[in-house]
């Protein structure tokens, strides 16, 4: 059983919903994944997505536009992102890790090479937006040959025959988006969230994990309701930017606590 598989029958057991982080590598600063990533995990976070900067990142806001301006000033490189991986397991993480990226940086730096060297840093699979699925197979073949997941995404406006033919390859699990628009902070959650995951369980049994918008413990408790796992990243990043260096990780795992503070009392 994979890294992500484990996890997710392990919280559906406990009738906990997981929460997944995204970070900018690079963001704040250069090293700052390697600890934030840790304390965050301590505080209950179950998986990670670990953002590749890139100058172009069409599916972010502002907010992640900014990180990503960022980490792009700190020298952030794939390669680097990769090493983050690794260094990550080599301080004892071992919540999934996966990296999300865009993927001109991945064909440039080669899919079979890119994917070889996640693996071989512990990583656990690659969420990449901007590859539909009747584009993906070089990547998904260099994904599977080296046991990683190709994260799959589903929109509210994705029609039901596409629905079906994302959850056909579709591995890890798929990430529903919640809304029509690009990530960012939101004052609530789409009206048909409910009826969106109804539509993408009658196509597959993987665990749902819902993204953008996904701002407060209120959202979060809501989708617990609804869907396997909930992805916060605007709301963290914007937070982080609010924090002096020194206190950054303990401010992202206060930040996490409070995410799950409702969300870890619901019954499921």
């Amino acid at each position: 059983m994979s890294r992500i598989a484990e996890t997710f029958a392990r919280l559906r057991a406990a009738g906990q919903v997981a929460l997944m982080p995204y970070l900018t590598v690079g963001f704040p600063e250069r090293e700052s994944a390697l600890e934030l990533v840790p304390a965050m995990e301590a505080a209950g976070a179950s998986l990670f997505e670990l953002g590749v900067p890139f100058s172009d990142p069409l599916a972010d806001g502002a907010t992640i536009q900014r990180a990503a301006q960022r980490a792009l000033a700190n020298g952030i490189t794939l390669a680097d992102c990769l090493r983050t991986v690794a260094a990550l397991r080599a301080r004892g993480v071992q919540a999934p890790l996966l990296l999300m990226g865009y993927y001109n940086p991945l064909l440039r730096y080669g899919l079979e090479r890119a994917s070889r060297e996640l693996a071989a840093a512990g990583g656990d699979g690659w969420i990449v937006p901007d590859v539909p699925p009747e584009e993906a197979a070089a990547l998904q073949a260099a994904a599977a040959a080296h046991g990683l997941d190709l994260i799959m995404f589903v929109a509210p406006t994705t029609p039901e025959a596409r629905v079906a033919q994302i959850a056909a390859r579709a591995s890890g699990f798929i990430y529903v988006v919640s809304l029509t628009g690009v990530t960012g902070a939101r004052q609530s959650l789409a009206a048909d969230l409910g009826a969106v995951l109804d539509r993408v369980r009658r196509h597959s049994d993987l665990p749902l994990v819902v993204g953008f918008g996904i701002s407060s413990a209120a959202h979060v408790a809501e989708v617990a309701r609804l869907a396997d796992g909930a992805i916060v990243g605007s709301a963290l990043i914007a937070h982080l930017e609010t924090l002096p260096p020194a206190e950054a990780a303990a401010g992202a795992a206060a930040f996490v606590r409070g995410l799950l503070a409702t969300a870890d009392r619901l019954p499921r």
